[in-house]
């Protein structure tokens, strides 16, 4: 009995001073945040906008003064549940980083004026954050899907000056081009008399009608937003949380196409403005056009591209060892020699 508790003190012992690989820091040290109380790294982060002072969600993981990322969720609305699927990769690197809640997202507050759900106000909401955990052009690093790809563009556009790294996953630069993609080549993939259906619900913006859905999940969403058979839990709970009133009003009633306030949104010729090292990652069977993803990592000055070939809007789960080891990888290079 005594030689197993002292195997097990001694394992315990070597597992707390277990070196990260990018940290060369215990693990002990790797999850010390400081502070009087132990919250697990959740902390709500006071938010000022044009119409008052906000909280939102914010969970970190780890301790890292040289890689701090920032994960941006897509929806818009949609919760960092689904992206919890990052925690055991970036964990496993040593990787500092951030899970939240955007404005208006199920943990954060949900303030009811029209007016704060603007790529702009979401903007100075990401500039808040950085600054809140301390973050700088040194070890910043913005991770954003979908809605929150194109909101990572956007902050690049503006603050770059503050960035290490960016990623962009699942996102077009072009909304109108996002549109012509579902229409011309998407759409076209559907059997006729389901597409017809589709189109006659849309035409009557009978969209509350559950045959809409009904339609939608087999159709669309099984084949080009999460390829998986059974759904992730993390993804089931995302869903379930998300403010539809906001992302009704951005995106539109379904990722089948857009039509909210980001329709008319293209910022492909201002690609060229962003100069700090970009990965843009597409996906075979993605709802955004592949090859749209690869010509932005052309457009960027340093750009890379990373194709998931089994892989949907969801890449990160559905072709995810493909999508974590180049992200991973193109991480670990920016850090080591600055691209």
């Amino acid at each position: 009995m005594r030689l197993l508790t002292f195997i097990f003190a001694a394992f315990f012992l070597a597992f707390c001073n277990h070196k990260t690989p990018t940290t060369n820091v215990s693990v002990v040290d790797y999850f010390n945040y400081g502070g009087l109380v132990e919250s697990a790294g959740v902390k709500m982060i006071p938010i000022q906008t044009p119409i008052g002072e906000f909280k939102v969600w914010t969970k970190r993981f780890g301790n890292n003064p040289k890689i701090k990322i920032l994960l941006l969720h897509g929806g818009p609305a949609m919760t960092h549940e689904y992206m919890e699927c990052f925690e055991t990769f970036f964990q496993r690197q040593g990787f500092e980083f951030y899970e939240y809640d955007q404005l208006g997202s199920y943990y954060s507050d949900q303030p009811k004026d029209s007016s704060l759900w603007t790529t702009g106000r979401f903007v100075e909401e990401v500039e808040q954050i950085r600054q809140a955990i301390g973050a700088d052009n040194t070890n910043f690093y913005v991770l954003g899907h979908s809605w929150g790809g194109l909101l990572a563009i956007e902050y690049a556009l503006k603050y770059q000056k503050n960035l290490k790294g960016l990623l962009v996953t699942n996102m077009m630069a072009s909304v109108p081009e996002y549109g012509k993609y579902a229409d011309e080549v998407l759409a076209k993939q559907m059997k006729p008399e389901i597409l017809a259906e589709l189109r006659s619900i849309e035409a009557r913006k009978d969209f509350n009608n559950p045959h809409y859905m009904e339609l939608l999940i087999p159709n669309f969403y099984t084949v080009h937003l999460c390829r998986l058979q059974e759904i992730p839990d993390a993804l089931s709970r995302s869903t379930k949380h998300c403010n539809n009133e906001i992302y009704v009003m951005m995106q539109g009633p379904s990722e089948f196409g857009v039509g909210g306030r980001l329709a008319k949104w293209d910022i492909k010729n201002r690609l060229k403005e962003i100069t700090v090292p970009t990965l843009m990652i597409g996906a075979k069977y993605d709802t955004m056009d592949p090859k749209a993803m690869e010509e932005q990592s052309k457009l960027v000055q340093k750009g890379q591209y990373l194709y998931c070939p089994n892989g949907s809007h969801l890449a990160m789960w559905d072709d995810q060892k493909v999508f974590m080891n180049g992200v991973i990888k193109f991480i670990n290079e920016v850090d080591s020699i600055g691209l």
